[in-house]
């Protein structure tokens, strides 16, 4: 009977030390854990002036001097047309177009403005974009490549 007893408690201790211990396991039960997240940069912010956007412009140069007159004609064609998701200052339903000749290539503003529905199918910066502004996409206003144009030579006024 001591033998049994001694017996019982060498198993019960073996056991009792062998469920113990200060490893910490992770028990996930079939879960995967959670990817990390890795921070971007946002695509309203990103610089991408070499991109030149999916579209009928593949070349654009830009004068030294603004010119005004193009600028006041696209100033026009901008508020009547633009300012419903554009605010010149600010992020709204679209991006703000301040400082955009900073972040895009002028060939970008253009196909952009003339070509929406293909720039987010078939850029991948128009697409994020598209994601930033809560999958809201830019309306074809169906512009002239004259007033995008002059819309572009406004941009570079802000």
């Amino acid at each position: 009977m001591k033998t049994s007893i001694k017996l019982f408690a060498l198993l019960f201790s073996i056991l009792l030390f062998s469920c113990g211990g200060d490893k910490k396991q992770d028990v996930s039960y079939g879960k995967k854990a959670p990817a990390k997240v890795e921070k971007k940069t946002p695509a309203s912010t990103r610089i991408a002036l070499d991109n030149k956007g999916v579209g009928p412009i593949t070349s654009l140069t830009l004068a030294a001097e603004i010119d005004q007159p193009m600028a006041l004609h696209g100033k026009e064609v901008y508020e009547k047309m633009c300012t419903a998701c554009h605010k010149a200052e600010k992020k709204f339903i679209g991006p703000s177009p301040k400082g955009i000749l900073e972040r895009r290539s002028p060939e970008w503003i253009m196909n952009m403005i003339l070509n929406p529905e293909v720039m987010v199918k078939e850029d991948p910066l128009a697409k994020d974009l598209l994601m930033e502004f809560n999958g809201s996409p830019m309306a074809n206003q169906n512009l002239t490549e004259e007033e995008a144009r002059a819309v572009l030579e406004y941009f570079r006024t802000l």
